[in-house]
């Protein structure tokens, strides 16, 4: 549930800035006539959202046993692909006037290309939750649908009141706190997806187990708390890649990826 709302959430969030950001420089700049193409663009990249989510539901169903672990595998390292690429590009632009640059293309837009920019940007933002979401739900499947309906209503609440003017949020922080976050979701779904192609055949296990910190299960469905399938162990291992009994390569990824991503993040930290 925690991954999913976290995912939302932020999607949501960065999807009702781009509207709110449009629809405060047409109110301030007297162009409030080019207010419907605004709303067209977010209705029309929702329901293309929700129907490129069913149209991935619908094929990613049609996949068992051997290729099911290797489609969701694939997902798994595409979705954690995507993340890294979103929060990269948001650590290089975050110290440039991202309201300006955005009032700019506003700006030199009229009509159906305003509606075009909006329409992008929460298609982008959708499909990018269609497949973080499915990679989350194969990571851990609890909490999954609650998680997201509280994220989205919670983002665009938010959203609304920042419009508004109603309510000062640093956003610069929340973005920092949750691209951490995410990170950490990112490295878990990289350490998953490698399970997943081991399952498949496609990757060698090499050294399975090579530490195991579950808890012993007494009765079979019914587990501790901190076990990987508990109420609490399974909500480290939806947000962080949490594993109680990992094989070597599933660490050593995890590793690799929270390594690389440090330095990256180091190098556009120094510029």
């Amino acid at each position: 549930m925690a991954a999913a709302l976290l995912i939302t959430f932020r999607e949501t969030l960065e999807a009702a800035l781009v509207v709110g950001i449009a629809l405060s420089y047409l109110k301030k700049t007297n162009q409030l006539a080019y207010k419907k193409f605004v709303w067209a663009g977010v209705v029309a990249g929702i329901a293309l959202s929700i129907l490129g989510a069913y149209i991935f539901e619908a094929f990613a169903g049609g996949f068992t046993g051997s290729n099911e672990a290797l489609f969701e595998g694939i997902v798994m390292l595409v979705g954690a692909a995507l993340l890294t690429t979103m929060i990269l590009w948001m650590m290089k632009e975050k110290g440039k006037k991202l309201k300006a640059k955005m009032a700019a293309h506003i700006d030199a837009a009229k009509k159906w290309e305003l509606f075009g920019l909006v329409f992008v940007a929460v298609l982008r933002e959708g499909i990018e939750t269609v497949i973080f979401l499915y990679a989350a739900r194969a990571a851990v499947e609890q909490g999954i649908l609650s998680g997201s309906i509280i994220g989205i209503a919670t983002a665009a609440v938010l959203g609304y009141l920042l419009y508004k003017g109603s309510l000062k949020l640093p956003l610069k922080k929340f973005f920092t706190v949750s691209s951490i976050l995410l990170i950490l979701f990112a490295a878990g779904l990289v350490a998953h997806g490698v399970h997943e192609l081991q399952e498949a055949g496609v990757v060698p296990i090499v050294a399975e187990h090579i530490w195991d910190i579950n808890p012993e299960v007494a009765e079979e469905g019914v587990y501790p708390a901190l076990h990987e399938k508990g109420s609490v162990g399974s909500i480290f291992k939806g947000l962080f890649g949490y594993n109680g009994n990992p094989n070597l390569l599933e660490v050593l990824a995890y590793l690799v990826y929270l390594g690389g991503i440090g330095y990256t993040y180091k190098r556009f930290a120094s510029k």
